[in-house]
């Protein structure tokens, strides 16, 4: 009898290390074939210039697996997009790719930007330069999974205001500043700041990143268009004439949807 018992206790314990063995800290599974899809949108957090020109003629992502001998860089656009980042507000937004991917993990975002890229100040156009490192692409580290017959989509929130700088020759220089949002799991912020004349800007945190906005000059309304749910305190002070800053705290973003947090009327000091 225990002699029987004996070689089924061992095989189990084969079994259940192989189990072990086999699992991985996150306990997820890379894809082993098949195809996915992947769209990749872009938006601005609004700034106080009056046009923000980018030129984006190629849009690539990493795939990192030495046992694959498909990892590396792909090619998911090679369309060119010409956008003033400036009209990617409100619920705006513009497509960089859409498109086919094999299933897989992937590790790296990377835009190629052209030398086309301008900014408009005080009605002035100035070119808008980038530093060589940018030439090779702007990486984004984003890891990723394509699951077979599944689309990711995900949006690159791209900072005009945080991402320009002048130097001390008048020349322009950007240094891009991108968060990128899981669209599955973003809401988004609405309201009104009176008075209008007080130009408002509006800013929050999400996660380590600030997040702003500014009050439309024509109606006071702003939109926090993408934004992880949870609950976020709004910031609003006044950059034209005197008034108190406020805070809005506690408004809850559910995924999927709008919160709108009403209109805020500024004190005035």
């Amino acid at each position: 009898m225990r002699k029987a018992i004996l070689p089924a206790l061992l095989a189990t314990l084969i079994l259940a290390l192989a189990l072990v063995g086999g699992c991985s800290d996150d306990n997820t599974t890379a894809p082993t074939g098949g195809t996915g899809f992947i769209k990749i949108n872009l938006i601005d957090a609004p700034g106080d210039y009056q046009q923000v020109t980018v030129e984006v003629i190629r849009v690539e992502v990493h795939r990192e697996d030495e046992a694959d001998s498909n990892s590396g860089w792909s090619v998911v656009s090679e369309d060119t997009t010409t956008v003033d980042l400036l009209t990617l507000t409100d619920g705006n937004f513009a497509v960089l790719a859409d498109s086919t991917l094999p299933a897989g993990t992937y590790t790296q975002v990377r835009l190629i930007l052209s030398e086309n890229n301008t900014v408009m100040v005080d009605s002035m156009l100035h070119d808008l330069e980038i530093p060589s490192s940018m030439n090779t692409g702007l990486k984004l580290n984003h890891p990723f999974t394509i699951n077979d017959g599944a689309m990711y989509e995900f949006t690159l929130d791209f900072d005009a205001d945080r991402s320009i700088h002048q130097t001390g020759n008048g020349q322009y220089k950007m240094n891009p500043v991108i968060r990128i949002i899981v669209d599955q799991m973003s809401g988004g912020l609405m309201g009104a700041v009176e008075p209008v004349a007080a130009r408002a800007m509006i800013w929050t945190m999400a996660g380590p990143d600030t997040v702003t906005a500014w009050a439309d000059t024509l109606t006071g309304e702003y939109m926090f268009s993408m934004l992880p749910a949870g609950s976020y305190d709004l910031n609003i002070g006044a950059t034209v004439g005197a008034y108190r800053d406020t805070v809005l705290a506690g408004q809850v973003v559910s995924t999927g949807q709008m919160t709108d947090a009403g209109t805020v009327v500024l004190e005035a000091e």
